[in-house]
């Protein structure tokens, strides 16, 4: 049996998850980031780290695959980051760093792909060969998958697509400087401002109303109690959501769109209120994609990270 680490790197916290060669996740970890000195630490940490492990387990080197690791940051195929702002990285070549660290193959990605990897690959995208995680949190971050391979695009920025216009009338500016991104609709943030938007402009009763402060958990919380108010907002989240999810299927085709991230929380009613919206929107060759939930929670990085290394490394 073969070894495999899977990576994935955060602002806060770095995890780390041992596999088997047959995607089994063995143990998983977390060690602090240490942005101290531009981040010069973080890679030395995660080696050190790993290779304290491989010493308690008693594996040796050879039957190590190598490790995948995503950075939140484009990543370009030779593994080089330019700039890594959360982490107080400039430049640096993490194939070639934490290689030299580790004696082991190393593959990088951006870390909203490699999650979308590991959702296509153990999680709610299980079985698809084609298929688009849409990361629907704070912002909406995303990831493709084509033929069971991530699309990074030219310059690393593929799977951008929380920033696909879908209202051109948007006065409002998106955090990327334009107008009118799904960001700013279909995000954690975009629910509450739509919610607060919708209240100002309605004087529809609604329990929402009597928060100190809105949450899009409130939000879903309320449309499922049968708010009136807050099934409107909802239902206006839904219908752009179609169109975006409607836009995308246009260019992937995937087989499944798989939403993940805080808002994906709020369950199947997410689903339910988006399907219809998406049918009326989509391309009639793409109306059999299915939307799913994603399954792996925080762990959807680390498998990806592992993929990556074992696509690129394990055959």
């Amino acid at each position: 049996m073969r070894y495999g680490f899977g990576v994935d790197v955060g602002g806060t916290t770095i995890k780390i998850a041992f596999f088997n060669e047959d995607g089994l996740m063995l143990r998983n970890w977390e060690i602090p980031t240490n942005t101290a000195d531009n981040g010069s630490a973080i890679l030395p940490d995660i080696a050190a780290s790993i290779r304290s492990h491989l010493t308690c387990e008693g594996i040796s080197d050879d039957h190590v695959i190598g490790i995948g690791i995503g950075v939140p940051g484009p990543v370009s195929d030779s593994g080089t980051v330019n700039k890594c702002i959360n982490l107080g990285w400039g430049i640096v070549n993490i194939h070639e760093t934490l290689g030299a660290l580790t004696g082991f193959p190393v593959k990088a990605g951006n870390d909203a792909n490699v999650a979308a990897l590991g959702e296509c690959w153990k999680g709610g995208g299980e079985g698809a060969e084609n298929m688009v995680l849409a990361t629907l949190g704070t912002g909406i971050g995303g990831g493709i998958v084509c033929n069971g391979r991530l699309i990074a695009g030219a310059h690393g920025a593929g799977g951008e697509i929380g920033h696909i216009v879908v209202n051109k009338q948007e006065t409002e500016p998106c955090s990327c400087g334009n107008f009118g991104c799904i960001e700013q609709y279909g995000s954690a943030t975009g629910v509450v401002r739509l919610a607060k938007r919708y209240l100002t402009s309605h004087d529809t009763d609604s329990t929402l109303r009597h928060l100190h402060s809105i949450t899009c958990k409130d939000v879903f919380d309320a449309c499922k109690a049968g708010d009136p108010a807050a099934a409107a907002i909802a239902d206006q989240v839904y219908e752009l959501m179609g169109q975006f999810v409607a836009s995308v299927c246009a260019v992937m085709d995937p087989e499944v769109v798989v939403l993940g991230g805080g808002v994906s929380k709020a369950g199947q009613i997410l689903v339910d209120g988006i399907t219809p919206y998406f049918k009326k929107y989509a391309f009639h060759a793409c109306h059999g994609t299915r939307i799913a939930l994603a399954t792996l929670g925080n762990d959807a990085g680390t498998y990806g990270a592992f993929k990556l290394a074992l696509d690129e490394f394990g055959k």
